[in-house]
């Protein structure tokens, strides 16, 4: 069973005048490469919707990170926005029967021309209020990795969901 989160789905709407957050999209070498705009959903979470540009086609795991830094440095690109947010101490992959973590969000197709885009609502996020609060004291960030996430792995090789190296990040930031 999948947790709650929707797809491009019509309870994606947002409830008018909420406050938002913005995520600018950044590669390692600086470039932007999109962006992210988070809003309250109307039956609750968080809904949001990214556009990517410039990126490697195929299917890239994508996740809300802990933290709200986005250094690049390298080999270990991206690594300052810390592990997925998890306030909820569960396992990762919204295909894990054993729970998955509050940032977990689908995989984020990029086309053959390196744009993508997605609008997803993760309903157990908010966006300010609560122990699972996307702009809580130290922020937080959304980061696109390399591969494909398997949606069910906890502690892969490479990570949750063997999704790879940080190819992407964005920082969360009110609007």
């Amino acid at each position: 069973m999948l947790p709650a989160l929707a797809v491009g789905c019509a309870s994606t709407r947002t409830t008018a005048g909420s406050a938002s957050a913005t995520a600018e999209l950044r590669d390692a070498a600086g470039r932007a490469v999109g962006s992210v705009v988070a809003t309250p959903a109307a039956g609750g979470g968080v809904t949001l919707d990214v556009k990517a540009t410039g990126l490697p086609a195929g299917p890239h795991g994508m996740h809300i990170h802990a933290v709200g830094t986005c250094e690049p440095g390298g080999a270990t690109a991206f690594s300052s926005a810390g592990g997925h947010f998890n306030p909820t101490s569960k396992q990762h992959g919204r295909l894990n029967p054993n729970g998955w973590h509050v940032g977990d969000l689908p995989n984020l197709t990029v086309d053959s021309l390196g744009n993508g885009s997605l609008t997803a609502t993760a309903e157990s996020l908010m966006l300010d209020s609560g122990a699972t609060a996307l702009l809580d004291a130290d922020g937080s960030a959304i980061v696109i990795h390399a591969n494909q996430d398997d949606e069910r792995t906890d502690n892969g090789p490479s990570g949750p969901g063997n999704s790879g190296a940080r190819i992407a990040c964005g920082v969360f930031r009110r609007t």
